[in-house]
């Protein structure tokens, strides 16, 4: 095991921030994790260690992983809400960052602006988490690649279709095809597209774009989507239901995608919107599996960021 007072701080912001082979180790230690979890194995390599965890914007799943499972490796939780915390308003986003970091020894931030976790990260003294911002969902597609390895083998050279909104979750999918070798069928509305500067890709070559979501459908291993408002863009909610009517995933998309694929989403869903209830309720959903590997997989990431690469 590499001490810890060696290692250098490394921040998970967005799904970039690591290589391929540390993905590598990362899956296959979630795996482990979850087996020990499963079995009732006491794993406690972060005793005396302390998460804090904030959030501007609420949470069900992001809160019960991370707490949940902070303390299923022996840590304890401080729990920091918008009226607890005001980042960049009660006081500086660099000051509030010096001081949780000399307090705590790892810090989860949910917000908006990519550029509030960013500029915390800058002062911070531990390593830092994005729970998830406007720009990018980095632990739900940990979770979700996880996911498929354990339902289908290596992602590598398989599809993935996107079908809906060039968001947070579209920006780290393509993220991931970059660094790990898919490929993402992306099909959004007019309007609502991903801009390949903001998702900060070298290259257009991992993804192919569709009007039709379900020529997007077509031969792929995986179908995924996400609501068609995220939290912040409930004023475009009723302009986003008309844009949106011809993207909800179906059983045709499905029946167009490979005869095994899977189908993700990250939940909250909602039936009738962006999938159909026979998709998400249907053989090939996997979204269970899916919500609950963010408990294992953000437990492998916080043992590698505290502790490096962990083999026992």
């Amino acid at each position: 095991m590499t001490s810890a007072s060696l290692l250098p701080v490394r921040h998970y912001l967005q799904f970039s921030d690591l290589s391929a082979d540390e993905y590598a180790h990362l899956f296959a230690r979630a795996a482990e994790i979850k087996r020990k979890f499963k079995a009732y194995e006491k794993y406690h390599p972060l005793a005396d260690r302390t998460l804090a965890m904030i959030f501007e914007k609420a949470s069900t799943r992001t809160r019960v992983s991370f707490e949940a499972g902070m303390y299923q490796l022996g840590g304890s939780v401080v729990h920091l809400t918008t009226g607890d915390s005001q980042l960049g308003r009660a006081e500086p986003i660099e000051d509030s960052a010096r001081v949780i970091s000399r307090m705590t020894d790892l810090v989860m931030i949910r917000t908006y602006g990519h550029d509030k976790i960013e500029k915390f990260a800058q002062y911070s003294r531990v390593p830092v988490i994005n729970g998830l911002t406007n720009e990018f969902h980095p632990c739900q597609i940990l979770a979700d690649i996880f996911t498929y390895i354990e339902h289908r083998g290596a992602i590598a050279g398989k599809v993935v279709a996107w079908v809906g909104d060039g968001n947070n979750m579209a920006n780290t999918w393509l993220q991931a095809a970059e660094l790990l070798g898919f490929t993402v069928h992306l099909s959004t509305p007019s309007g609502y597209e991903v801009d390949q500067a903001v998702a900060g890709l070298r290259s257009s070559a991992s993804y192919k774009v569709f009007q039709d979501p379900l020529e997007a459908c077509r031969g792929a291993d995986l179908v995924t989507t996400d609501v068609w408002t995220s939290m912040g863009y409930e004023a475009e909610n009723e302009a986003r239901k008309k844009a949106f009517a011809d993207w909800c995933v179906d059983t045709d998309m499905m029946q167009a995608a490979q005869a095994d694929a899977l189908f993700m989403h990250c939940l909250p869903a909602h039936r009738g919107e962006e999938v159909s209830a026979d998709v998400i309720d249907g053989p090939q959903s996997v979204v269970w599996d899916e919500a609950e590997n963010r408990l294992h997989v953000q437990k492998a990431l916080m043992e590698f960021l505290l502790l490096g690469k962990v083999t026992v």
